[in-house]
């Protein structure tokens, strides 16, 4: 054996080795047929490296306990915790801690979760394989593989790199986790063209895929990161984007957090300048900052995402991300893989073409009005004996393993009792495997009076020139290739697989030779049409997500004419030509974008065409969810705004990629995911509006009342108990509000909408100057009716409280009624708001606590006079809510 040079790393220009000879794949690798010896084997593996690939380490613990506490917010609550420690209030220091820790708590825990997840992707390093070495075989571990190393394929092996093929029998490679492809690429190892993509290189098995049939022989020419799987890996090893809901509540905190440290600072400037004591308003101001900071705001949405996550779990939904849980619900175009995800992905035979009549198998219908059961028979049945798909090794199992195929041909001649499991498992007399370059497979069997019986299937064209007549009512008849010929070409135009069958009865006196000869003489029974059916459920569901706004895009690698075929079926056919890979490199940016508004059709593109149409998408404004199982979906999977990837049939690869993983591999399930995304929206929403609206009244009456000659309206030690009392519970507890029921009638909330909606704002801001007077009110007019200041405070505190309790309530629907509600709807809110007034009666009737607090107890008509005036910001929110309910209807009839 020659002394082989080791081929270099990163060549200049890589060679194009499917199109070079097996020959001069050798010569440039400085290999042979048998493989490197053992000592060179070692030389190229300390030069190119381990048959690994790279993954992005997992970030350190303390790293993720630091992210926790990366807020605006938090910072100006860290400060006023020191502050009131230094100053010796050290319930209130602990109090603002306990949030801070509890809050960063959850965080840390579920962002360390998706850090344990499995580094998946090196899952597809094949362990152990077969190859030459020193001029025998061998086993070695996958990840010891170098370029040059020769590799020995067979049934049900994972290829462990990529190969350029100089041997292959029958051989046939599953490769639609790389191209999306439902039918298993048969391949061989003739020279193709330089300019072939990855999904037509016939003579190349890539790594990661699995050999379906037959066996083979490929020398390594690409290892590790260098692979076709390490070129994907490469584009999913990158930093994930924040999500819009992430954006929306940074924007939010660093608003609010400038806005309060501009009030205090304003207030304590202005105390002082009106002549208080800077001690009272230092604590006035901090104070005043805890009050009016919705501390609680992080908890809140870590709680609201949490629901969200408990309640998509029991519907097949897992969250890897906690932001992703209301992204769903703000998604607007949904780019979805077909093979898995939109369909089956398995083979299943959907018509039998007989020469006077067709079944559809799907419908049970007679399409031509005339299909015989006998002759649909005969044709299943040649296709179930003519196979090489066997029963799975488990007891009962009904699923068949093998060629794609012939596992569909089995499976349906079984189960319409066309063959029996016996007849299929009974040895065959002769049997010739299909081949591609003849394009049949052929068997013999006996049938149950002892006669031979020839059977063969394979493409409509080759069964044709075999055939000297064709199946009628009457028996067989003339062959009409010219009607063959039509149906064969109407069922392809419908995106089917078409095998015809054919048959002969074999002479006693005729010989059998070894291999059997080319069939002849057959009588053609018919054809079936095959394809990868959609899912259940899959068109009604695509139908909601229009009716929500969401246009569902197919993504696939799949041919056109295949994916059209589906698209039309699923209610997805925009009208217009499906857009390709080989279209998409002759357009720009501008001009993909425009193309995609046009079609919702991508077919036989590849990884890096689908993370190119994700990124226009992105581009022109839309949040972009992304779909898929297979390796080539991970790229788009990790660029979008939310990856969902499938549980079940689903490659590890996907799932790491993915922020949603489907445990039932339905593309149904997404439907409820956007609702319950968008639900999870809602809740925290809502709980933004009370927290900001009740913040926000607090901080104007505060202020005004410094300006208004007049004793503070409450103490420093009464606005911590205010904080307590108002939000303290209450707005977590908001965020388990369930579903209002039209979530999936309305649009996706527009990007440019912030985490509050114009009219949530409008609303908050008419709430909170309401409460805000009203209370202010109360204070100037008790001490006017000669009141002492501690009545006055206590009734102008238990006025905020009971604010604040009527609007936590009107705070559970931006749209519908309360009263459209059920009050029992949400049991922690009720709980805890009534108490929160008990706990707020007690500790103004508790001496000790009410001396604390400077409160006084109140009468009963005192607290009458409270709830009156607290209902007060009720009847504006219904009464507003009323006036735009009538007004768009009053648009709408317009």
């Amino acid at each position: 054996m020659k002394t082989p040079r080791t081929p270099s790393r990163t060549p200049e220009t890589p060679p194009l080795w499917h199109s070079l000879t097996p020959d001069a794949v050798f010569a440039t690798l400085s290999s042979d047929p048998i493989g490197l010896s053992s000592a060179e084997a070692e030389r190229r593996l300390a030069d190119v490296g381990a048959n690994e690939l790279a993954v992005t380490p997992p970030t350190p613990w303390w790293r993720v306990l630091l992210r926790q506490f990366i807020s605006p917010l938090i910072t100006i609550l860290l400060v006023a915790a020191i502050v009131s420690l230094l100053q010796s209030h050290r319930v209130d220091a602990i109090a603002i801690m306990l949030i801070l820790t509890l809050n960063a708590s959850l965080g840390f825990m579920q962002e360390s979760k998706a850090e344990r997840d499995v580094r998946a992707l090196q899952s597809f390093s094949a362990p152990y394989c077969r190859v030459m070495r020193d001029g025998a075989e061998r086993v070695i571990p996958g990840r010891d593989l170098v370029p040059g190393d020769v590799v020995l394929l067979e049934s049900g092996e994972r290829i462990p790199a990529d190969l350029r093929l100089v041997a292959a029998n029958a051989l046939q490679v599953d490769e639609s986790m790389l191209t999306g492809e439902s039918f298993a690429a048969t391949k061989n190892t003739d020279r193709l063209a330089a300019d072939v993509i990855d999904a037509d290189k016939t003579n190349v098995a890539f790594s990661g895929t699995f050999v379906g049939s037959g066996r083979g022989r490929g020398v390594v020419i690409a290892t590790g990161a260098d692979t076709a799987l390490g070129e994907i890996n490469t584009l999913v090893q990158v930093p994930s984007s924040q999500t819009p809901l992430q954006l929306l509540i940074h924007s939010l905190e660093r608003r609010i957090g400038a806005a309060v440290l501009a009030a205090v600072v304003f207030i304590f400037v202005a105390g002082l300048a009106l002549g208080n004591d800077a001690a009272t308003m230092f604590r006035t101001a901090v104070a005043l900052a805890v009050a009016t900071i919705p501390e609680s705001l992080p908890i809140v949405l870590t709680v609201a995402l949490s629901v969200g996550v408990s309640r998509m779990a029991k519907r097949n939904a897992i969250i890897r991300i906690l932001p992703a849980v209301e992204t769903l619900g703000s998604t607007n175009v949904i780019g979805s893989d077909k093979t898995g995800t939109l369909t089956e992905n398995q083979l299943t035979v959907e018509r039998v073409w007989t020469t006077y009549g067709q079944l559809n198998i799907v419908s049970e219908e007679d399409d031509g009005g005339t299909a015989d059961p006998a002759a649909v028979r005969a044709v299943l049945r040649a296709g179930a004996l003519t196979n090489e798909a066997t029963l799975s090794a488990e007891d009962g199992s009904t699923e068949y393993s093998g060629d794609a195929v012939d596992a569909a041909m089995a499976r349906v001649a079984v189960d319409r009792g066309a063959v029996s499991v016996h007849e299929r498992t009974t040895p065959a007399v002769a049997h010739q495997p299909y081949e591609p370059q003849l394009r049949y497979s052929q068997t013999i069997h006996l049938n149950g009076d002892g006669r031979r019986i020839l059977y063969v299937k394979g493409s409509p064209e080759a069964i044709m020139d075999a055939s000297i007549a064709m199946a009628q009512a009457e028996g067989a008849g003339p062959l009409d290739e010219s009607l063959i010929h039509a149906a064969n070409v109407e069922m392809g135009a419908e995106g089917l697989r078409v095998i015809a069958t054919g048959s002969r009865v074999l002479g006693d006196d005729e010989e059998l030779d070894q291999p059997l000869p080319p069939p002849s003489g057959l009588t053609f029974l018919g054809m079936q049409g095959m394809t990868d059916p959609p899912r259940d459920g899959v068109a009604e569901a695509i139908r909601q997500c229009q009716q929500a706004g969401i246009t569902v895009k197919m993504i696939t690698g799949d041919h056109p004419v295949t994916a059209t075929a589906i698209a039309e079926r699923l209610g997805l056919a925009s009208g217009k030509q499906a857009l390709t890979g080989a279209e998409m490199a002759g357009l720009d940016d501008h001009m993909l974008s425009a193309r995609l508004a046009e079609t919702n059709v991508a077919a036989r593109v590849s990884p890096e065409d689908k993370l190119r149409i994700v990124r226009v998408l992105q581009s022109t404004g839309q949040i972009v969810a992304v779909t898929g199982d297979g390796v080539n979906d991970a790229p788009a999977l990790k660029a979008a705004a939310i990856g969902v990837a499938m549980g079940r049939s689903g490659t590890d690869v996907a799932r790491e990629a993915a922020d949603l993983v489907l445990t039932d591999d339905n593309f149904v399930t997404i439907v409820h995911a956007v609702e319950e995304g968008r639900v999870t929206f809602a809740a925290i929403r809502k709980t933004t509006f009370f927290l900001l609206s009740t913040g926000a009244a607090a901080l104007v009456a505060v202020t005004l009342s410094v300006f208004a000659g007049t004793p503070l309206l409450f103490l420093p030690v009464q606005m911590l108990w205010m904080n307590v009392v108002t939000n303290g519970v209450q707005d977590i507890a908001l965020a388990f509000e369930p579903a209002e029921g039209d979530e999936l009638t309305r649009p996706p909330r527009p990007r440019s909408e912030g985490l509050l909606s114009r009219t949530l704002w409008f609303r908050a801001g008419i709430t909170g100057a309401w409460m805000a007077l009203a209370v202010l009110l109360s204070f100037i007019l008790e001490l006017h009716a000669g009141y002492p200041e501690v009545h006055a405070r206590t009734l102008a505190l238990t006025i905020f409280v009971m604010l604040s309790f009527f609007q936590v309530f009107s705070s559970r629907a931006e749209h519908k009624s309360l009263f459209q509600l059920r009050l029992f709807a949400n049991k922690p809110l009720l709980y805890t708001s009534l108490g929160a007034l008990v706990a707020h009666w007690a500790v103004m009737t508790w001496p000790v606590s009410a001396d604390i607090l400077g409160l006084t107890p109140l009468t009963v008509w005192d607290w009458l006079l409270c709830i009156g005036v607290g209902s007060t910001v009720l009847i504006i929110v219904e009464a507003e809510k009323a006036v735009r309910r009538w007004s768009h209807r009053h648009e709408a009839r317009a």
